[in-house]
């Protein structure tokens, strides 16, 4: 099983928050979204930043991002 590593994007910083073992790509992007949404509620101030979680491989090739904040400030109703 291949290993996966999921950093935080703050600009053009990757904050490594760890590598594990999955069995393929979706459970890695199902992980991501989790903790996603786990540092959305932990650090708010991070979704007005623009901020994202990705997942890289071994070779540290990117394979999934996915944003803090999945509705982009602007485009919310209000």
């Amino acid at each position: 099983m291949p290993y996966y590593t999921f950093d935080l994007v703050v600009g053009d910083e990757f904050r490594d928050q760890g590598t594990i073992i999955l069995e393929d790509i979706s459970l890695a992007s199902d992980r991501a979204d989790q903790l996603a949404n786990e540092l959305s509620q932990v650090k708010p101030e991070l979704k007005a930043r623009g901020c994202a979680v990705r997942v890289t491989d071994v070779d540290r090739r990117e394979l999934y991002r996915t944003p803090l904040d999945p509705v982009p400030h602007w485009r919310r109703a209000g």
